[in-house]
């Protein structure tokens, strides 16, 4: 019984994610363009990117908000899964690009390579994606984070070494012999599984499954914070000389937890390039590290829930500054982020908290 009054706020939360995401999709669908209640296409698309966003949030979350370990360089792993898709999708055009050949992207024929690099091979099977989405981020945030946390280095001095990891990527991604598109990256994507990326049904599809799976990866990440494994995380976060006084090997729980960090924004990333149509090595840029953190202080760090809420709530707001005052952008979320560390430390959700404390002790 203490089990299920515990999972009340997880399932309250995925069951109104989940209904409002097929109400929407359903609006789409079945209402008439010119109603007051129907979702449009550009709608459908933008709530699609503040889902993925949210999973990254999500992903953040889990590394800081229950370990401690404040990474400026997940936007790496979010582009690297990005990329994966990408590649699947260039390939998926063949004969139709502007070049008209059909193995090699037309970047490739553009700067005139005559053969597909070795790690394209494969990159036309749907499967093969799957796997570089999940292997390649992850197998990089194991090497990385076995070598920082084996060598012990935390603090200020990780987060600028997550920093200069995303930013060394940038810049190599940048350059055309890479073979991923140069500063141009990849775009003009056509179709996924068969589907039209640009017809409204599979839009829709998209963005139910972007939801399905943000939903999976809350319920994971939930049932794995509260698990033995989670309770030894946060022994660390809170005192990781004790835990390693009594016997834990911490660097293992650390390493285990900031590959699976990674491997969630990786997913974050596939899903985001099919809905927003590009890829290219601006994703790599450690503002955008940056801006994931503030979305999970925003919410409020440590509460899962509250790194979706405020992933989506900024990135709403970015959306409308930016259309009214671009440049104004930065400096609102600088002022954003000062405001919530000095009068919401523990972001919306410990405002929510707080105001349920004390509408309890009063009745």
């Amino acid at each position: 019984m203490a089990t299920v009054k515990a999972n009340r706020p997880l399932h309250y939360f995925v069951g109104i994610l989940l209904a409002a995401s097929v109400l929407t999709a359903l609006s789409h669908l079945l209402l008439p363009a010119g109603s007051p209640f129907a979702a449009s296409t550009y709608t459908i698309t933008l709530l699609g990117k503040y889902l993925c966003y949210a999973l990254l949030a999500l992903a953040v979350d889990i590394i800081w908000g229950y370990c401690g370990i404040l990474s400026l360089g997940h936007g790496a792993f979010f582009a690297l899964g990005g990329y994966a898709m990408g590649m699947y999708l260039m390939r998926q055009i063949g004969s139709r690009g502007a070049y008209g050949n059909p193995i090699l992207p037309d970047f490739m024929v553009f700067l005139n390579w005559h053969e597909l690099p070795w790690y394209w091979y494969g990159s036309s099977h749907f499967w093969f994606m799957l796997v570089l989405v999940l292997v390649v981020p992850g197998l990089l945030a194991f090497v990385f984070a076995s070598l920082a946390f084996r060598s012990r280095v935390t603090g200020v001095y990780l987060s600028i070494m997550t920093q200069a990891l995303t930013y060394a990527l940038m810049l190599a991604f940048f350059r055309n012999e890479m073979g991923f598109g140069g500063n141009n990256g990849m775009t003009d994507f056509k179709d996924l599984l068969g589907f039209d990326l640009h017809a409204d049904s599979t839009r829709v599809a998209l963005f139910l499954i972007t939801a399905l799976l943000l939903c999976a990866a809350l319920w994971v990440s939930y049932r794995l914070i509260h698990s033995r494994f989670g309770k030894i995380i946060i022994a660390i976060r809170d005192g990781e000389s004790r835990a390693r006084f009594l016997g834990y090997r911490t660097e293992h729980f650390k390493v285990a937890l900031f590959v699976f960090s990674a491997i969630l924004a990786a997913i974050a990333g596939a899903l985001y390039v099919p809905q927003v149509g590009i890829i290219n090595p601006s994703e790599f840029s450690p503002i955008n590290s940056i801006e994931m953190v503030i979305w999970v202080a925003v919410g409020g760090r440590g509460s899962l829930f509250g790194a979706i809420i405020g992933a989506i709530l900024v990135n709403y707001a970015k959306t409308n500054l930016t259309a009214v005052l671009p440049d104004a952008w930065l400096y609102a979320l600088g002022g954003l982020f000062v405001l919530v560390t000095i009068f919401l430390p523990k972001g919306l959700m410990g405002l929510w908290q707080k105001l349920m404390t004390k509408q309890a002790v009063k009745s």
